[in-house]
């Protein structure tokens, strides 16, 4: 089935990194999945939440970790209508539900014991929304974080190279009875089951979220997804090693 824009069911829209975006964070990459656009920043902050300062109050100076997190949100005007700004420190429930997940996904692959006790805030602000807005700030992030971590290795800041795999991330679904890789937003509106799936560059699973929009889908179609998204989130790491080369 060929589709709106033209690409076959298990093809990628066009992806792009633009790093160094930004002038102040030491990580700040653009990155595009088609028309989705969202801008992922990595800051280094020399203190870490109180959950981990207790956990680290036993342990010795040498042994003590660091934390990393991430914020999400959409500029008003990254949608066809415009998006109210959070105000007053309340955020939407779906914008907590994506920044816990790009938190969940980066901090699998990282091992926050070599950076000491400091925080890794990734910031994930959403330019231009057609669908996939979460799955391209996890993989955007990754770009992000690697050249964070490349500015703390320059000033001494690291004990050894934290990073311990890569993470991407990609949507898939069911159209028409037909599996479809990286929905844009008008596939993803009627999309009889919709799915984003979250992988290791070392083919891992770290997080599968699916829903049936409408009629239940078998476990042959579950497998079928799975494989589309694998093979989507491979072509993804290819892309990410070839823009931080």
């Amino acid at each position: 089935m060929t589709r709106s824009d033209g690409r076959t069911e298990n093809q990628l829209r066009p992806v792009k990194f633009t790093r160094h975006f930004t002038m102040h964070a030491p990580g700040s990459v653009l990155v595009e999945f088609g028309k989705t656009r969202v801008l992922c920043t990595a800051m280094v902050e020399d203190a870490v939440p109180p959950h981990v300062k207790a956990a680290n109050y036993q342990k010795k100076p040498e042994d003590r970790e660091g934390w990393l997190s991430a914020e999400y949100g959409m500029l008003p005007s990254s949608t066809n209508t415009r998006k109210q700004r959070d105000k007053g420190g309340k955020v939407d429930g779906r914008s907590v539900e994506i920044q816990r997940l790009i938190g969940r996904s980066l901090r699998t692959i990282i091992d926050l014991a070599q950076i000491g006790e400091r925080t890794l805030w990734l910031d994930c602000d959403v330019l231009q929304a057609d669908g996939g807005t979460r799955t391209a700030a996890i993989t955007g992030s990754y770009v992000a974080l690697w050249d964070a971590l490349l500015a703390m290795k320059e000033k001494g800041q690291l004990k050894y190279w934290p990073l311990i795999d890569s993470v991407s991330a990609v949507s898939v679904g069911v159209i028409g009875n037909a599996p479809m890789l990286d929905l844009c937003y008008e596939e993803d509106v009627r999309a009889e089951t919709d799915m984003n799936v979250v992988m290791t560059g070392k083919g891992h699973f770290i997080e599968v979220q699916g829903t049936a929009e409408k009629a239940p889908f078998e476990r042959k179609r579950l497998d079928e997804l799975l494989d589309l998204a694998a093979r989507g989130c491979t072509e993804l790491c290819k892309l990410q090693k070839k823009a931080l080369e």
